[in-house]
């Protein structure tokens, strides 16, 4: 099996992939699920918040869940944004996990901004409506030294970077091996 851990800025399309990407293994006859950090935020990781070590924890608790499902021979799509090099590395150690790298420039997602959290992010530090502590504007993101998948998000369509991910996926699915 295998666990793909996303990497990417918000809104460089890591949840749209993994749904895209999903919907294809299932309908091939694999078993997929996605672990998305938007999600575990509200229930597993709520008593988090967004410095360096919570935003670890956060990584580690996704992963911790997401063995449980390698353990049943389910491909993980792993949706999280991930700012830390030491910490994808440390993820990477097993072999099982790919580093997928959604690059999409900062000018491009703060156009798209399909939350608006861009934009909070950037008012004013007097604003009690700015956003703190926001990956890529205000808090650090550390892009991949070594991703082994880089979709280029911001200049290629949807379906591409879909059929790259689902291809990459299935040539990965053979060379991989679970041990705990």
């Amino acid at each position: 099996m295998i666990l793909i851990q996303f990497t990417g800025l918000s809104g460089s399309g890591k949840t749209t992939l993994a749904k895209n990407v999903k919907l294809l293994l299932t309908k091939n006859g694999h078993k997929a699920e996605i672990v998305d950090g938007d999600v575990y935020r509200t229930t597993l990781c709520k008593d988090l918040g967004f410095s360096k070590k919570d935003r670890c924890e956060n990584v580690r608790r996704l992963f911790n869940v997401s063995q449980d499902f390698i353990q049943s021979e389910i491909i993980v799509l792993m949706s999280v944004i991930n700012p830390y090099e030491d910490l994808r590395n440390e993820l990477s150690q097993h072999d099982f996990v790919r580093t997928v790298f959604l690059d999409c420039s900062l000018d491009n997602l703060i156009k798209r901004d399909p939350k608006g959290l861009y934009k909070k992010a950037l008012l004013p530090d007097n604003d009690h409506n700015k956003i703190k502590n926001f990956t890529g504007i205000s808090d650090v993101y550390e892009v991949p030294l070594k991703a082994d998948l880089t979709l280029k998000t911001d200049s290629e369509s949807e379906s591409i970077s879909t059929n790259k991910l689902y291809t990459f996926i299935l040539d990965n699915l053979s060379n991989t091996t679970y041990k705990q």
